[in-house]
């Protein structure tokens, strides 16, 4: 249930960025955006788990001295992977792909503190 919950709040922040955040852009309907902001929670989480741990090994030099900032640069390339992958998600900037993964972040981190088991 947990999981769930996770999933639709990731759903709807895609949306809500996708409305509020210029150069993000969920193609089609207001059916086609969820179903492809749903995709998009789900690729996400699965490049998330399998992929940055891989990416955050070979640049761990890098991270290290940058004190952790090259993480960020890390979860846009995420997003960047994402958006080649998906058809009807387009972002059009490296910033916009940075300032899309901070509030994805920020927000995912904020309201998943709420949920309760």
């Amino acid at each position: 249930m947990k999981l769930l919950k996770k999933f639709l709040i990731s759903v709807a922040i895609v949306i809500f960025l996708s409305y509020f955040l210029t150069g993000v852009k969920l193609q089609g309907n207001a059916i086609e955006q969820v179903k492809t902001a749903a995709i998009i929670a789900i690729v996400l989480g699965l490049l998330n788990t399998f992929l940055k741990p891989i990416l955050v090994f070979f640049t761990l030099p890098i991270t290290i001295f940058t004190l952790g900032l090259f993480l960020l640069v890390i979860n846009s390339i995420m997003v960047v992977i994402c958006d080649v992958l998906i058809d009807g998600f387009h972002i059009e900037s490296f910033f916009t792909y940075f300032l899309f993964s901070i509030i994805l972040s920020v927000s995912q981190w904020i309201l998943y503190k709420f949920i309760k088991d």
